[in-house]
């Protein structure tokens, strides 16, 4: 089975680092290589430019891939979406010059627009109904209308960064993106099981974002208290301790951002031996 990830730019090192976690860590994997295997025999990595793996998997050259909504959308892909990785969160926008008369979409009719998204660009401004003239650039879009290109532009945004930079300000935001994981639909009848795995074992890295696993002993006439101050994703797990009838382990998933607080509120509870470890993956 072929999963196509991208091969460089922004979303390279964030794909190699989740499917290292998830376990299928490609083998003698660079950005000059074409193919790796992965730690899974039946499982190959094929590398290829990020907005060419949705017709890859669309055509059957990939079974599975990685890469953004955007391009997925924009590519027209007939694929299957089975997954929101939940990194590269960008958001495609309509932006034109700072001070300009131009305040809304309707503002451009007859007007130019620039983009490296030819098909999102159309299917917005007809849904709009408005006619729009689209210049397709393949690169710094951001310039063309400072130099007369076109009036406004349609691209990805992550901070505002460039685009303040640029002295360009959003009129309208035409797409919210993410990484996603797709699937060939003929590959996903036949390989069903297997494609479940992956799928699976991706979204226990997900899943495990952002989550701490607290454990603790706490003696018995405490766990009320502590139980109070925990809030676990299920509530804690509690557990005999076999070294003392009076003391049980408390264990439970908490979120990071919780964690300073917690640790305080725990010992002021009783709870005493308290550990704090990452969680690799989690499974539901």
């Amino acid at each position: 089975m072929k999963i196509a990830l991208p091969n460089k730019g922004r979303l390279y090192e964030p794909c190699m680092q989740l499917f290292e976690r998830a376990g299928l860590r490609p083998i003698n994997a660079g950005m000059r290589r074409l193919f790796a295997k992965t730690l899974d025999p039946e499982i190959d990595i094929l590398f290829a430019r990020a907005q060419d793996i949705p017709e890859y998997v669309q055509d059957g050259a990939a079974d599975l891939g990685v890469t953004g909504y955007d391009l997925i959308m924009e590519a027209k892909a007939n694929v299957e979406i089975l997954l929101d990785l939940k990194f590269g969160v960008a958001e495609l926008v309509l932006a034109a010059p700072n001070g300009s008369k131009i305040k809304a979409a309707g503002d451009l009719r007859g007007k130019r627009v620039a983009t490296q998204f030819p098909n999102l660009t159309t299917q917005f401004f007809k849904e709009k109904g408005i006619d729009v003239k689209i210049v397709e650039v393949s690169g710094a879009t951001e310039i063309t209308p400072h130099v007369g290109i076109a009036e406004a532009i349609i691209d990805l945004t992550s901070s505002g960064t460039t685009l303040a930079v640029n002295q360009l300000q959003i009129i309208e935001r035409v797409l919210l993106t993410s990484v996603r994981l797709i699937a060939n639909k003929e590959s996903l009848k036949k390989n069903k099981a297997k494609m479940g795995e992956i799928q699976t074992a991706l979204e226990s890295v997900i899943q495990a974002e952002g989550k701490r696993y607290i454990m603790m002993n706490v003696p018995k006439v405490a766990l009320e208290k502590v139980k109070k101050v925990m809030p676990g994703l299920a509530g804690p797990t509690v557990m005999q301790v076999e070294s003392g009838a009076s003391t049980v382990a408390v264990h439970a998933v908490v979120n990071e951002g919780d964690v300073f607080a917690i640790i305080n509120a725990l010992k002021g509870a009783g709870a005493k031996d308290i550990l704090v470890v990452p969680i690799e993956r989690m499974v539901r």
